[in-house]
Parts: structure tokens; sequence; C-alpha cells
């Protein structure tokens, strides 16, 4: 993937967390496996995948198998383990990710999820 292809993934991301910022203060940056990423109230969300796949964003693990049937998403597995909550979105579309990204929230946000991963 080229550079600037992954420049503008990034600044799609953030631009799309600062405007979702405005909505759910709890929303903050912090890290993860070496990168940047977004967090609520300290779970993490999201980040944009430091291997240029896009966006990685964490969901019920059935949401992430259909997005991957539909052929939207791929599994996540750095490393080559599979993170079963966590899906690769490649495609940029601001519309989409923007809807993901609320849907990631709405999961970690709640009280008891159930399994780390």
């Amino acid at each position: 993937m080229s550079t600037s292809r992954q420049l503008s993934n990034e600044q799609l991301f953030w631009d799309l967390v600062g405007s979702l910022q405005l909505e759910n203060p709890r929303l903050e940056e912090g890290t993860i496996m070496g990168g940047r990423c977004v967090r609520v109230a300290g779970e993490f969300l999201a980040l944009v995948d430091f291997k240029g796949s896009g966006l990685v964003v964490k969901l019920p693990r059935e949401r992430v198998a259909e997005l991957v049937a539909q052929g939207v998403g791929r599994p996540f597995a750095p490393a080559g383990k599979v993170f079963r909550e966590w899906v690769s979105i490649p495609e940029a579309d601001p519309r989409q990710w923007r809807a993901l990204l609320r849907e990631g929230i709405a999961f970690v946000s709640k009280p008891s999820r159930g399994d780390p991963g």
C-alpha cells in the first residue's frame, strides 16, 4: 500500500474520531501494539492498521463474522493470531467507517462483554 493512501486512511480515521468525540467525550487516544489507537473509557476500540489494511475495529464476534462473510472485512490476525472480536475494513469509506466506529463504541461500552479478545 502506498504511503499516501496510508496517510489518507490515518487522516480519515482521526478526523472521524475527532467528530465522534463531540458526541462521546469518553473517546480518547491510546496505544496498542506500539501504534496509536482510540479507546472508550479505557477500553480498546479501534486503530488504523499499521500494515495498511485500513480500519481495525472491535465488534461482537457475530458482527465480525458477518462482515467477513459479506466480503466487507477481513479477520484481524496480527502475528497470525485471529482476534475474534476485531475486524479489518480495508476500503476507506467515511460513512461505513463512522457507522462501524459507532457500533464499536456501543459494544465496548457495555459493562460485561464476556470474551476479552
